[in-house]
């Protein structure tokens, strides 16, 4: 049976078998060896040296650059493995899908039944993603993670082949990244001294703990370089103009309403959910301050082929009401707030492109208008405003509300945890289609991925974060790569979850919570029913077709 997840290709067994054991050897160039070895890391494969002579009872690597990028063939005999791939990751891949091959103590860190070998069923895999792009998004402002659970995320994600960790560094309850010619952004912007606990609706009442953390420019360097390793890329977002209590906590003089020589009231790093007004000046000498944050960033993280600037959720009164920045506006030629707003973002963009990296952004700044063309689009308002981009051009990344937020709970129940609204099942994502056939060729054609989402308003630390991405992940880890989950699917997870528990996983059965996994009589219980997603995405849809698109949708 196949329980690989997600599907190949294309999968054929045979009667032959092989013995893998601790220590064999891997022979090949040496940089699909390495990556083959990460992949297989509890069993220790020892390196032949590259231009040994391939011998019977090992495992051979070959470069094939007619497979392309990621691509890989994988062929198990009774004489030993023989994996071809285009380049390291399609080897990495690979390593990956052997390892599916074995049992499930395999993702264990050390298996006291590996010491024997294990048994490998004889087959031949052929196999190339159907999407470049095969995402999570990870909330870290909202709530810090530490950066071993950023360590872990990216190993869950090579296990699904999962390709690109989109971090959200910043919004208004938190600036997450070290800066030294900045200090004040996380000396000050990086922590709050409570956070809320209510839930929407209700009368605020806050927890009185302090909340806080950010990652070192070397703790950055680390993770990159890690994800590299692991065919995954780290897309760092820095979202501007708005959400910015944190960074304005830290340089009041960047506020909007500091211009023309006022001194306002100083935002705080915000210790509630929702909007908040705070906006950056759109005056050059706010460029000038994220261009040098922006250097820095890049310096840490390395080749960086995609920088998200957020755009989304922008409240333009404090624009409105600053004469300078109404005058700024007229002297750029721009006729309305929405027009200043575009030209912020494309002046980072072209910032961006200067430094080798493209510009990511929310659907609000396609509606804003005047992106570069290579900019890339994340249309989360949903399947309109996603045609619409591609339609014109822009490279997409699906990231709908409906199913790709996967901070919204699983059931409308009360046995559920706290989430922000209800309902997308695994089902949900697995019948996602990123590219609908009702698209015309060329458009569907711009469609160059998809990714979760997991916004960490009530994600309060790692194991809701499991519980909420596992296993709708690995729903989407199978249509990315597959282009659709095959009608095996359910079965197929049914296997794969044998694997997550192998690698410590806590994430929300099939039949549902854990009695410990329980949302409690408390204010983590879930509240059903308040927000619906499909009311939602119903909102979030005329909103894309008004000219005031940048204000909060929701």
């Amino acid at each position: 049976m196949n329980a690989l997840l997600p599907r190949p290709v294309a999968f054929a067994t045979s009667s032959d078998s092989f013995e893998l054991s601790p220590g064999t050897l891997v022979s090949g160039p040496a940089e699909l060896v390495d990556a083959v070895r990460l992949a297989l890391t509890v069993l220790d494969l020892r390196p032949a040296g590259e231009g040994t002579e391939p011998t019977p009872g090992t495992v051979v690597v070959e470069h094939d650059p007619s497979l392309g990028h990621e691509a890989y063939t994988l062929e198990v005999t009774g004489r030993g493995v023989r994996i071809a791939a285009g380049d390291r990751p399609g080897a990495f891949y690979a390593g990956q899908t052997l390892r599916q091959l074995l049992p499930d103590a395999a993702f264990r860190t050390v298996a006291r039944s590996s010491r024997s070998g294990w048994s490998v069923p004889g087959v031949l895999v052929r196999d190339a993603p159907r999407f470049s792009w095969r995402g999570v998004h990870l909330d870290v402002a909202r709530h810090f993670l530490p950066k071993r659970e950023v360590l872990r995320m990216v190993d869950l994600m090579a296990a699904h082949k999962l390709n690109r960790l989109h971090l959200h560094l910043v919004d208004d309850q938190g600036w997450r990244i070290e800066s030294r010619i900045a200090p004040r952004l996380h000396e000050v912007g990086s922590h709050r001294p409570r956070t809320i606990a209510s839930h929407y609706g209700e009368t605020p009442v806050y927890d009185e703990v302090p909340h806080g953390g950010y990652y070192t420019l070397d703790d950055l360097a680390e993770i990159a370089d890690y994800a590299r390793a692991r065919a995954v890329t780290i897309v760092p977002e820095i979202d501007v103009p708005g959400h910015a209590c944190a960074i304005l906590a830290a340089y009041p003089e960047l506020d909007a309403r500091a211009t023309d020589g006022r001194r306002p009231e100083p935002f705080t790093v915000l210790d509630r959910w929702g909007i908040s007004p705070a906006i950056l000046s759109p005056l050059p000498a706010t460029i000038d301050f994220l261009t040098a944050v922006v250097d820095e960033l890049l310096g840490a993280l390395g080749e960086t082929p995609y920088v998200h600037i957020g755009g989304d959720e922008c409240v333009l009164d404090d624009w409105a009401a600053s004469p300078e920045i109404v005058a700024f506006q007229a002297e750029r030629g721009l006729e309305t707030l929405g027009d200043l707003h575009a030209w912020f973002l494309r002046e980072l963009a072209d910032v961006l492109a200067e430094r080798g990296s493209r510009a990511v952004v929310w659907d609000e700044a396609f509606v804003s208008g005047m992106l570069r063309a290579d900019t890339i689009v994340m249309p989360w308002r949903g399947p309109g405003v996603a045609e619409r981009a591609a339609e014109a051009g822009h490279d997409v990344v699906q990231t709908p509300v409906f199913p790709l937020y996967l901070d919204y709970a699983e059931a409308a129940s009360e046995d559920e945890p706290l989430a922000i609204g209800e309902t997308t099942t695994v089902s949900d994502v697995a019948a996602y289609d990123p590219a609908p056939s009702s698209w015309t060729a060329e458009t569907r054609q711009r469609v160059i991925g998809a990714q979760f989402q997991l916004w960490s308003e009530r994600l309060p630390d790692a194991r809701a974060v499991d519980y909420r991405a596992w296993p709708r992940g690995c729903a989407l880890a199978e249509l990315t790569w597959s282009g659709s989950a095959g009608s095996d699917f359910e079965a197929r997870l049914e296997r794969h979850l044998g694997r997550l528990d192998a690698l410590g996983v806590e994430y929300r059965p099939l039949a549902g919570p854990h009695p410990w996994q329980l949302g409690g009589a408390g204010p983590r219980r879930h509240r059903p029913g308040v927000v619906k997603v499909d009311e939602v995405m119903k909102r979030l849809e005329e909103m894309t077709h008004i000219a005031d698109s940048t204000r909060p949708s929701i």
